[in-house]
Parts: C-alpha cells; sequence; structure tokens
C-alpha cells in the first residue's frame, strides 16, 4: 500500500515554513512562530517531522546549488575579493551535498611487456621423498 500526502497539524505546518523561512533553521524561534508554547519540548516537535525537515534542507541546498556555482564562478572574476576563501569552501560544502562533485580521473599507463612475480610453490610434506 502506498502512502499518500502526511497531513500535518497547522502548528506543524506552520513549524515547518516558519523554519526553513523567517527562522531560518533556528527550531526554537520557528516553534515560537509557530504557536507552540515555550515548555514545550524540542523533541516533541522535531521527531514526527524528522522527515520532513530533512527533506527540506536537502530540498533548500539544491535550491542554492546555482547560487553556490555562481560563487566558485565570481571567485575568478575576483580572486582577490574579502572572504573568497570561505565562499569556496561554503559552495563546495553545498555542491558536495547536492552531489555536484568534481570529477577525478585515475590514469592507468602500461608497459608493453608484464612481469607476474608469484609466491614460491608450496610443497607438501607428505609428498617429500625422504631417507631414514
Amino acid at each position: 500500500m502506498i502512502d499518500g500526502p502526511k497531513e500535518y497539524t497547522p502548528k506543524q505546518a506552520a513549524f515547518l515554513e516558519a523554519l526553513t523561512g523567517e527562522a531560518r533553521g533556528s527550531i526554537r524561534t520557528a516553534m515560537t512562530m509557530a504557536g507552540y508554547s515555550k515548555t514545550t519540548k524540542i523533541s516533541e516537535v522535531v521527531r514526527p517531522l524528522q522527515d520532513e525537515i530533512i527533506e527540506r534542507a536537502s530540498m533548500m541546498l539544491a535550491m542554492n546549488a546555482p547560487k553556490a556555482a555562481f560563487g566558485i564562478v565570481g571567485v575568478l572574476d575576483d580572486p582577490s575579493a574579502m572572504g573568497a576563501r570561505n565562499s569556496v569552501a561554503a559552495a563546495r560544502e553545498i555542491l558536495d551535498r547536492t552531489g555536484i562533485v568534481k570529477r577525478e580521473h585515475l590514469e592507468v599507463s602500461a608497459t608493453d611487456t608484464n612481469l607476474f612475480i608469484l609466491p614460491p610453490k608450496k610443497t607438501n610434506i607428505d609428498d617429500m621423498d625422504t631417507e631414514d
């Protein structure tokens, strides 16, 4: 059986919207904005929404991947810009987490003649001729 879209309470929906919006990732701020009491435990709100929170964080990274790519390219135009190194590092992290990684090539070359060195052959003691 395929589950349909998950239903959220109005507070849960407001929390999710605030978390990736105005609260900018602050769980307690998002809870307050959604109308949860200050005495409500964070785990009580996050546990049932864990998968949705992770999905939204992943979506946020994906939405910022183009910005990260432009950030790296922008450093090419002005490599001496203030914070260029930090900008490239942050952009690289975002791109890595969204699956856009640098390509690495491994080149293997061989000569025309190959030589394999095998370990010495083991002999069985019972097969050896011994003289008494």
